[in-house]
């Protein structure tokens, strides 16, 4: 599996993540202009929309559900902006998604078969952390939650300032070991600004992990990391500001259900 994805510079629907290349998780992203409209049917799959700049307006046909419109949701200028917003989608749904303005978007899905409502995952719904301390606090938005219901799918965004370290401590979340750590991948999707910045990500495994691996990313502006398993550290270069939107899927719905490297849990509470 490629665990490391360069952004697509090109096409207003662009299929990063394809169906089949992970376990659960797929992504795509997609850029609207105003008036232009965007249709797709889920299957048996649920998801979850995440608008990273502009306006639109998305409606959702459910079977067995009356139809869900949510208008001109979104409006931050990109996003550095502010807290996201984000819309649940159930499965056996038909979407429409309409440009209120140039809009730029990610969607995200997994497999589902549990018939939850649509939601709209905005203002109060969206719970705001600062996250860590010194060189490694950051902001962390947890959009869709264990307080909406969904079968699979939790999502938010990490908001790096620059130089800081985020999902740090490394942790990881790839063994069954209740209550403490789920069996969860996950997706990382990075914008950096100024956009010609960077970062780093190190993904790496567990001693004695029959297929470990260790990996030192770069990452830019519109690239994307896959987390099939194993501790996924992240830093930005000094100068740059880098958000990033985390999206996971899994045996499990449990945000926090995860494990901290051994080595470097002290970090936490030294």
């Amino acid at each position: 599996m490629d665990r490391y994805i360069k952004a697509h510079k090109n096409g207003k629907f662009q299929q990063v993540v394809a169906p089949g290349t992970m376990r659960f998780l797929d992504f795509a992203t997609l850029r609207l202009d105003k008036g232009e409209r965007h249709r797709f049917e889920t299957g048996k799959r649920e998801y979850v929309i995440d608008i990273f700049s502009g306006a639109i307006t998305v409606s959702i046909s459910t079977v067995g559900r009356k139809k869900e419109i949510y208008t001109n949701i979104g409006k931050r200028t990109d996003v550095f902006s502010g807290p996201p917003v984000m819309s649940y989608i159930p499965p056996n749904s038909q979407v429409e998604i309409k440009g209120e303005s140039a809009a730029e978007l990610g969607i995200f899905s997994a497999p589902a078969s549990i018939q939850t409502p649509a939601a709209l995952l905005e203002g109060s719904t969206v719970v705001t952390n600062r996250v860590g301390r010194e060189n490694f606090q950051r902001i962390v938005y947890s959009a869709l939650a264990e307080n909406v219901p969904a079968e699979r799918l939790l999502a938010g965004e990490t908001l790096n300032p620059p130089g800081n370290w985020s999902s740090f401590p490394p942790h990881k979340h790839d063994k069954l070991n209740p209550p403490n750590e789920a069996v969860l991948e996950e997706v990382y999707y990075f914008r950096v600004k100024p956009k010609q910045g960077f970062g780093f990500i190190w993904t790496y495994t567990a001693p004695g992990d029959p297929d470990g691996f260790s990996n030192v990313f770069v990452v830019q502006d519109g690239d994307t990391v896959l987390l099939p398993k194993g501790y996924h550290p992240v830093v930005a270069a000094p100068g740059y500001q880098l958000q990033y939107t985390w999206v996971l899927a899994g045996e499990e719905r449990r945000y926090g259900a995860w494990a901290d490297d051994p080595n470097h849990s002290w970090v936490r509470n030294g």
